[in-house]
């Protein structure tokens, strides 16, 4: 029970000094600004190429992670970059903003390929490690701190470093693939509900229906009025394919199948397609049907447009059955990405 724990900053005994990050082929290493994004994306997008090759970062994502409120720039970013002024490695370390039954720490960033295999990456993830645990230790919260990590599974060196550093794999999310143009199930919501496409008229009742769907997801926190704003607004965010279940009489947003679109993943992937990005049903409306209804709707949707598949990730341990409903309605796995835990 939490009420059992003691306070995070009795628990975590976090270094007062960051690790050193010294090595002969990082010039400079300073923490992150604004003008860093064209770097840092040319970086990324060969960290991409490396590790997950049909799925690009966005640019808009990048820039998030240099603005959010969330992130102290000065004191939770760092860059390591070489003679010419070519990004080398960077990092990210996040704090959930919101604490609801865990705070939570995300570790970002990586090596770009060229470098790796020096050790280059150990010292960032120590480094990184290190000030989640100051992030945890500056909490009274008497919660348990996760520091958390996702890896793609084909990146074995990037998973083995973050063991090395502590972290255990904690579970694993699956990447599965449907073709648009196999049959779509025709299913109807139960009466008094109806599927219809997203709208800023019903964002916020979405982003609360999600905080509830998800609270009994794995890793899942509650998602801020900030990161919504950043996630819903965002350019490849995708109003017209995304779908919403909504309870007629009140006006609530009773389950949610949200898409958006990266057509620089296309050529790569050899497909055009969208990606369902969160898929949920608020918990006293399980069980109704509204899951696989609104996720056929999405398809239906993107049928319409001309996409030839539909991708998403579920965690393949997912107590809600997410990965059989997904099975049921015609996707197939395809890679997937670990998610490293370090608990406190």
């Amino acid at each position: 029970m939490t009420e059992s724990l003691t306070p995070l900053d009795e628990r975590v005994d976090a270094p007062r000094e960051l690790p050193g990050l010294e090595h002969p082929d990082v010039a400079v290493w300073r923490p992150a600004t604004e003008e860093d994004l064209d770097a840092l994306v040319v970086a990324q997008k060969a960290i991409d190429a490396a590790d997950h090759p049909t799925h690009a970062t966005t640019r808009e994502w990048i820039a998030e992670q240099l603005t959010s409120s969330a992130v102290d720039n000065a004191a939770d970013t760092i860059v390591g970059f070489d003679g010419a002024g070519s990004v080398v490695a960077y990092g990210a370390v996040v704090l959930h903003p919101l604490h609801d039954t865990r705070v939570q720490v995300y570790l970002m960033g990586g090596v770009h390929p060229e470098h790796r295999g020096r050790g280059i990456g150990r010292l960032l993830f120590a480094w990184q490690h290190a000030r989640a645990q100051q992030q945890l230790a500056a909490t009274s919260a008497t919660l348990p701190g996760w520091v958390m990590a996702y890896e793609d599974e084909g990146n074995a060196d990037a998973v083995s470093v973050a063991k090395r550093t502590g972290l255990k794999v904690a579970r694993y999310f699956t990447t599965k693939v449907r073709e648009v143009g196999d049959p779509i199930p025709e299913l109807v919501p139960p009466e008094g509900v109806e599927i219809r496409a997203f709208g800023a008229d019903v964002s916020e009742e979405t982003r609360s229906a999600r905080n509830d769907a998800f609270r009994d997801h794995w890793g899942s926190q509650p998602t801020a009025t900030e990161r919504w704003g950043h996630f819903t607004g965002a350019p490849n965010f995708r109003n017209e394919l995304s779908r919403v279940a909504v309870e007629v009489v009140t006006g609530r947003v009773v389950a949610f199948c949200l898409v958006t679109v990266n057509e620089a993943d296309w050529a790569a992937q050899g497909f055009t397609s969208g990606y369902i990005e969160l898929v949920g049903v608020v918990r006293d409306f399980r069980r109704q049907g509204l899951a696989p209804a609104t996720i056929a709707a999405t398809l239906a949707a993107l049928r319409t447009v001309g996409y030839e598949r539909a991708i998403l990730d579920v965690d393949s341990e997912s107590p809600t059955g997410a990965d059989t409903l997904y099975t049921n309605l015609g996707f197939r796995p395809d890679t997937r990405e670990v998610a490293l835990v370090a608990a406190y």
